[in-house]
């Protein structure tokens, strides 16, 4: 298991406050780690990439799909952007090389550690 895989485990799924997680280098635009079961197809990575570089206007306005889902935005800024749906909700936070997205289930208090994001601007390397 590399760096970025256990950060995801230990510091997000761990906490029981999201249920998916994954991890996408914004430079190589792909998904470098997610959570067991979690596939994030690559148009969905780039929809994510566009909202925080060119769209968060749009993303504020009309919210965002994402793996064949409608979420609303309920707030949205250059390093963070949360989105809900009747089922649950999605969560996008930004560092200077990653985007950390997880997804949550209704009922669970969606909440991305400090921790994770800090490791993540360090510069992880996966390995």
């Amino acid at each position: 298991m590399n760096k970025l895989q256990a950060l995801l485990n230990d510091s997000l799924i761990g906490t029981k406050h999201v249920e998916n997680a994954a991890i996408i280098n914004t430079k190589e635009r792909e998904v470098c780690a997610s959570t067991f079961g979690f596939h994030v197809p690559p148009e969905n990575a780039l929809t994510l990439i566009h909202a925080f570089h060119k769209n968060l206007v749009e993303v504020r306005r009309g919210g965002l799909c994402f793996k064949e889902k409608y979420y609303k935005c309920v707030r949205a800024d250059e390093h963070s952007i949360y989105l809900q749906n009747p089922d649950g909700g999605l969560i996008a936070v930004k560092t200077k090389t990653f985007i950390l997205v997880a997804t949550y289930r209704v009922g669970m208090y969606p909440s991305v550690r400090v921790e994770a994001v800090e490791k993540l601007g360090e510069g992880s390397s996966g390995t």
